[in-house]
């Protein structure tokens, strides 16, 4: 417990529509230690994102955070003033968007934005800051840093911006980092090149890290655990290895299937039939049981997450093992 950079407990976000209440994040508790990366995977609207908002607290009208603890620092986040709250972001918990651009001020140079983003925490000794701003600029791989301090975000490719975005997140040596799908963008050298830059700055600097994705492969070659999300539910926990290798739940075996790489040339791309079903006023039973080639009556009682092993938990009555076993 003593590496605990944050803990996560029955976390539930909601948005409220003419149509009904959406509960885009239902329940979900995770755990993240200092130097580990956990990688939170799946499709679009599954709640991944929401979910690293709400541990920012920065969920908006008409959406609100209707229950749950975040446990930082000995802090539940919840019961903080936003005050409180506001030198707790930057500082211990920073956040890194998909979009650099929506960081990134256009009409100021890369070092004045980063002398801000210190300055507002308290730092005060321009030489120091400006020092500081050099070497992480430097560890994420930037060439010349010195010399980028003055430029502005336009003069700069897509892969140099998002690198500077990432330093900036890393600037007052947080505790915790949560990248949302910040190298989808991003053309695969250079998606590799930063993904192997922040598995090592993670190890060198003790930092935690949720890195929000809908790409198996990006967290097969980044993450030390992984959870994949549906329908705002966590469906699947474990290491990285266990989860890639023998997935449990066959939401997970499909996005598995899924990643090109896996699929033969010349063939048809494997996919998940159908789509999301709608998250507001929620049946009970599994949300994934009307795609699932495994679904049957058992299927419509209320399901928990439970543990299959050693730090490895899952949301099904027929897990793949289960089934390749013939239960």
């Amino acid at each position: 417990m003593a590496d605990r950079a944050i803990e996560i407990r029955g976390l539930s976000t909601e948005f409220a529509s003419r149509a009904g209440v959406a509960r885009a994040v239902d329940n979900v508790s995770l755990h993240v230690d200092r130097g580990e990366i956990l990688g939170l995977v799946g499709e679009s609207g599954s709640g991944k994102s929401v979910t690293g908002y709400s541990i920012m607290r920065l969920i908006d009208e008409p959406g609100r955070i209707a229950g749950g603890e975040i446990l930082f620092d000995g802090m539940d986040l919840m019961r903080l003033s936003e005050d409180e709250m506001r030198g707790i972001r930057g500082a211990q918990i920073a956040m890194v968007f998909q979009d650099p651009m929506m960081t990134l001020n256009p009409v100021l140079r890369i070092g004045t934005q980063m002398f801000e983003t210190l300055a507002v925490h308290g730092h005060d000794n321009e030489r120091q800051i400006r020092d500081r701003c050099i070497e992480m600029l430097g560890l994420v791989g930037i060439p010349s840093p010195e010399d980028r301090l003055h430029a502005y975000p336009h003069e700069l490719s897509g892969g140099m911006r998002q690198r500077i975005v990432i330093a900036m997140a890393l600037l007052n040596r947080p505790r915790l980092v949560i990248a949302d799908e910040p190298t989808t963008a991003l053309d695969v050298t250079t998606q590799s090149q930063i993904l192997e830059e922040v598995q090592r700055l993670c190890r060198e600097l003790d930092t935690a890290m949720i890195w929000i994705t809908h790409d198996m492969s990006v967290v097969a070659g980044l993450a030390d655990r992984v959870c994949v999300m549906y329908a705002g539910q966590i469906v699947e926990e474990g290491s990285v290895d266990d989860v890639l290798d023998s997935p449990a739940h066959p939401y997970a075996e499909g996005l598995i299937r899924s990643v090109p790489s896996n699929n033969m040339p010349g063939q048809v791309l494997a996919q998940i039939r159908g789509g999301m079903p709608s998250l507001i006023n929620m049946a009970p039973g599994c949300r994934f049981a009307s795609r699932c080639e495994y679904a049957d009556v058992a299927c419509a009682a209320t399901i928990d997450l439970h543990e299959t092993g050693p730090q490895r938990r899952v949301r099904c009555v027929h897990p793949i093992s289960d089934v390749e076993a013939g239960a």
